[in-house]
């Protein structure tokens, strides 16, 4: 069966932006359990509008996720969204929801709000188009991937193992190809514990923590390796209380990207290795992995291969590439499930205040999700 033409959802447009500024207008910081599960319970419902089975797992400090589910045979297709944002509320008063000729704007739009409202109007029009059957495609939303998926990340990857492919609806690359590699993500605290002293009368018997982390710093960008393309970012620095103490308190927080399970564990190996510089300092490391890397393996390319075999019956010309940011699909290829990410809109400024989507590739973007789920 060829897959539905491009022109099926340029039909649907009108209506898809009209969804998305429904989700646009409920604002949704990961820090806002309340806000975030408005949102949610207006997808439930849009979900139980389609025909999908939708269940809640309540979260206590995040918004609940939610998964909706269409049909129930075989092992089927699941497609991984999430519904926070870092916008915090009252962004809407100084970025509103505007439409230009070519653009959206908006906080949150294109991570990844326009990405839910794709799928739920895919997953329409498949169902009304007898494109489903009874084979089983579910969509989950989680609530706080932008702050680590702590809480979705189990969810991820049990549910995962239960479907046969997983789509990411993150944002595609700026010239529409699909992610087929994402580095892992490592964070670190670094504190340095040194002897409070007064700055001017015994300046000498002070150990300042400060000084300590300075002098730890070349040290740490000496752990990055640029020909593994490992980079490594110093990107909050805290200690002291006054200029005349001698500070005995000093933190760091360290962003460390890898493209290797092997590279990243290396990084963790050397950063519990530091070592103190100053006589009577002392130092604690904590910290790790936050997302495995999403490699380049052949079970991802010859998926990306499908994908690209079922795109040219659309008279599309799909592209891969890579990011040096993570998603949640990297905790679905850490597990060895095919996963394809990128699905989502074209456009830029995510978590900025010039957040927008692209508004002429929408269709594509939704021909192309369609034929992906419906061809599988």
């Amino acid at each position: 069966m060829p897959p539905l033409p491009t022109s099926t959802f340029e039909a649907l447009r009108e209506e898809l932006i009209s969804r998305l500024e429904r989700y646009v207008l409920i604002e949704t910081p990961t820090t806002s359990k309340e806000a975030v599960d408005s949102l949610g319970v207006l997808l439930a419902r849009e979900m139980g509008e389609t025909g999908a089975r939708v269940q809640f797992f309540p979260q206590t400090r995040v918004g609940d996720h939610l998964l909706g589910t269409w049909g129930t045979d075989g092992d089927g297709v699941l497609l991984l969204t999430h519904m926070d944002t870092v916008h915090p509320v009252g962004t809407l008063e100084r970025m509103p929801f505007l439409r230009t000729d070519d653009a959206i704007h908006g906080p949150g739009i294109l991570d990844m709000k326009v990405s839910i409202a794709m799928a739920l109007t895919v997953m329409n029009v498949l169902q009304q188009a007898g494109r489903i059957g009874g084979s089983r495609v579910s969509l989950l939303v989680t609530s706080d991937e932008e702050t680590g998926s702590r809480t979705s990340r189990e969810l991820i990857e049990d549910l995962s193992k239960d479907y046969s492919v997983v789509f990411c609806l993150e944002p595609a690359l700026p010239d529409g190809a699909l992610k087929t590699w994402r580095k892992g993500i490592l964070g670190f605290e670094i504190e340095a514990r040194g002897y409070a002293a007064h700055a001017g009368a015994e300046i000498a018997r002070g150990v300042n923590a400060i000084v300590e982390i300075a002098l730890q710093i070349p040290e740490l960008l000496q752990i990055a390796a640029q020909d593994e393309d490992t980079t490594l970012n110093v990107g909050v620095i805290q200690g002291g209380s006054r200029s005349n103490v001698v500070p005995d308190r000093c933190r760091t927080r360290v962003d460390v990207r890898a493209l290797t399970q092997a590279e990243g564990d290396r990084v963790v190996e050397a950063m519990h290795a530091l070592q103190p510089k100053l006589a009577g300092a002392a130092l604690d490391v904590r910290g790790g992995w936050n997302r495995p890397p999403m490699e380049r393996s052949d079970l991802i390319v010859r998926s990306f291969s499908r994908a690209q075999a079922i795109a040219a019956e659309l008279a599309l010309d799909l592209m891969e590439g890579g990011t040096g940011g993570g998603s949640d699909a990297n905790f679905v290829a850490a597990q060895g499930i095919p996963v394809l990410d990128g699905l989502g809109a074209l456009g830029r400024g995510a978590h900025s205040s010039q957040e927008q989507i692209d508004i002429a590739p929408l269709a594509e973007r939704m021909a192309l999700l369609a034929a992906l789920i419906n061809e599988w």
